[in-house]
């Protein structure tokens, strides 16, 4: 993953991840601990907009449902997870995560979470572009001479 990491990607990279991995490689960093709840794990629905085009006037396209959550470390660092679905440990996984990323411990928790995630998410990615790219067909037209 790039040098920089900031933290609209990787709240956008805990969204997107894959349940299970994400349990595996939090149980792996074994960074738990008491937390406060701001928020407990929480399921509900958003607006979901779209554009015609992705340039005409937006419209509601549908609800989608979501889980969310809040919730401080001892230390005061508040951490929010927002998870597509009704998952409300991976909720609870992504908000521990957002708030160890913001204190001393980021490097370690990106190390042996968001790294191998992002990593594992390129290759996929990058598999099924390749897939894809493996069915195209290019159209040509042939001049018959006939004018």
């Amino acid at each position: 993953m790039g040098a920089a990491l900031e933290r609209k990607d990787w709240m956008g990279l805990l969204a997107r991840a894959p349940a299970a991995r994400l349990r595996a490689l939090w149980s792996d960093l074994d960074a738990g601990g008491e937390v406060t709840w701001l928020r407990p794990p929480e399921v509900g629905a958003v607006m979901v907009r779209g554009r015609a085009g992705a340039t005409g006037a937006p419209f509601n396209l549908g609800e989608m449902t979501v889980t969310r959550c809040a919730l401080q470390l001892p230390c005061g660092t508040v951490g929010h997870g927002y998870v597509q679905g009704r998952d409300k440990a991976k909720a609870e996984v992504a908000a521990r995560v957002d708030a160890l990323m913001q204190t001393e411990a980021a490097a370690r928790v990106r190390a042996a979470v968001l790294d191998p995630l992002g990593d594992e998410m390129q290759a996929t990615a990058r598999a099924r572009a390749e897939k894809a790219a493996a069915t195209k067909v290019e159209f040509f037209t042939m001049a018959r001479g006939e004018d």
